[in-house]
């Protein structure tokens, strides 16, 4: 099975991707995964797309395909894929179809409330990165690292990536509207219940 999940931050997208890659024994391809993995392999992709992220630029749409598409024809994707954080645009989404049939786009939707009120309240280990939700706790369980709260991770900057979200999104979401293969979940319920209704649309 072919899948691609989106939502905006805080959705819980990423935790949704990691239960299906392990139901399904499929990967799950987080798109910040494949660039750092390039990236550390100092591959010829990689190497290009290093030199834009280092002058604090966005990887243009054709170097990113490039990319994913490399990824895709690994043999462990010969079951299927989960694809996150890809495609982001609509050319990204063109580019996707001449490849592969996607058979599920899965949006895990939250309102911008919500995702403000989430990402705004976490917190981040300083030594290992771990996110943790709602906490009063100041030190890391894993490490005892101390955590902190991300400059982006603000009120007002997680506003403001919201609104790129949504401009970006839309037009993919469209897109996946008119393919028939757009399936809308909420967000908002608890991990289970969201992991419930997912399965329960992409009928596995």
């Amino acid at each position: 099975m072919n899948l691609l999940i989106m939502g905006p931050q805080g959705s819980g997208k990423g935790t949704q991707a990691q239960k299906l890659s392990r139901e399904l024994n499929i990967p799950h391809i987080s798109t910040g995964d494949i660039f750092r993995e390039n990236i550390k392999n100092s591959t010829e992709l990689g190497k290009e797309a290093k030199e834009y992220i280092d002058n604090g630029e966005l990887v243009p749409d054709n170097l990113t395909i490039k990319i994913v598409l490399d990824r895709l024809e690994w043999s462990d994707c010969g079951d299927g894929f989960i694809l996150d954080g890809f495609p982001r645009n609509s050319t990204q989404a063109k580019a996707l179809d001449e490849k592969v049939k996607i058979d599920y786009a899965i949006l895990v939707d939250i309102s911008d409330e919500v995702a403000i009120e989430r990402i705004s309240s976490r917190k981040t280990c300083n030594s290992c990165g771990k996110i943790y939700a709602k906490t009063n706790e100041t030190k890391c369980s894993e490490c005892n690292g101390d955590l902190y709260v991300r400059d982006d991770d603000t009120p007002e900057t997680v506003r403001k990536r919201l609104e790129v979200y949504h401009e970006n999104t839309k037009p993919v979401i469209e897109h996946y509207i008119e393919k028939g293969s757009l399936v809308k979940v909420n967000g908002e319920n608890e991990i289970e219940t969201v992991f419930l209704e997912i399965k329960r649309k992409i009928k596995i």
